[in-house]
């Protein structure tokens, strides 16, 4: 997963002063799933809206796959979303919803079993779309987003409203689109316990500005904890060394990846300063968060 399926160069909107996104740079590899988290009021949705050209960029750029991304979403059949709930007629069957959007979509009758068939919906494909579940309706919606056979998925919170099971269904789905279709998925959410289980890739989002974003488990451990004699000394002279550090419960936390560990105890013992641990720290992606945005609670 090295070339890049969406990339954004200093993409901006913004509503007023305080309200938009700024100088998004973004970078989600072909295959990945890539989970586009912060919390309600960050700018998520509109981010997904600048991507899929349904928002005009203030200034900046839509790279998809390697291409600027075309001002008419028809002319990019290979990107399927779902966007602030599936858009359903509840008095129309699950089947005749798909076939509604095929048409409009130009695209054969067999995708819509094929797409019934990938989201688990082809035994209630008859049934009026009033009588499913919330589930079924998110199922649904992803099956809307299918037709066409699209190369990229836009999830705008998959998971909102699910009991446990279906988030498991959902995520359970995912990994099944990107296996078997070679699908890169780009999904945001403010469920960071959710994500972590089925993201590849994350994006930290935090008042409309991009924190961070990588791999998730090279996030998770790019700080290193390091216990050592004369906290207040050493916290200075990383600091000095240019580095983010921080002291907490009698440990030093530096923000660094575990390559620079050597680096880091060689600084400390040279300018004789007794190292006696010193190792990647393994955070949860919402304690990850919370350090990253300095809030008490991540999403």
């Amino acid at each position: 997963m090295t070339a890049a399926m969406i990339q954004t160069v200093g993409l901006s909107h913004a509503y007023s002063e305080n309200a938009g996104v700024w100088d998004l740079d973004l970078a989600v590899p072909s295959g990945a799933i890539y989970a586009f988290l912060g919390p309600n009021g960050a700018g998520k949705t509109t981010t997904i809206r600048l991507l899929l050209g349904l928002l005009r960029a203030t200034r900046g750029q839509v790279l998809i796959d390697g291409a600027p991304r075309s001002e008419d979403p028809r002319a990019v059949p290979h990107i399927g979303s779902m966007v602030e709930g599936p858009s359903l007629y509840p008095h129309l069957s699950g089947r005749e919803n798909l076939r509604i959007t095929a048409l409009l979509l130009g695209c054969a009758r067999s995708q819509i079993d094929d797409a019934l068939r990938t989201v688990g919906l082809l035994d209630a494909a008859e049934r009026l779309v009033k009588h499913y579940s919330l589930g079924m309706r998110q199922r649904l919606g992803l099956a809307l987003a299918l037709l066409g056979r699209p190369r990229l998925l836009v999830l705008d919170e998959p998971s909102n409203g699910l009991d446990p099971p279906g988030m498991a269904d959902m995520r359970s789905l995912m990994r099944t689109l990107v296996r078997e279709q070679g699908m890169t998925i780009f999904l945001s959410s403010h469920l960071l316990d959710d994500v972590e289980k089925v993201a590849t890739h994350v994006g930290l989002l935090h008042q409309g500005r991009l924190l961070a974003q990588g791999e998730l488990e090279t996030l998770r451990a790019r700080q290193l904890r390091v216990e050592c004699g004369d906290l207040a000394r050493a916290t200075a002279l990383l600091a000095q060394a240019g580095r983010a550090v921080k002291q907490a419960d009698g440990v030093l936390l530096v923000d660094a990846p575990a390559e620079e560990a050597a680096a880091i105890n060689r600084e400390l013992v040279l300018a004789g300063i007794d190292v006696h641990a010193l190792g990647a720290r393994h955070d949860s992606l919402e304690r990850f968060f919370a350090l990253a945005t300095g809030e008490g609670q991540a999403a």
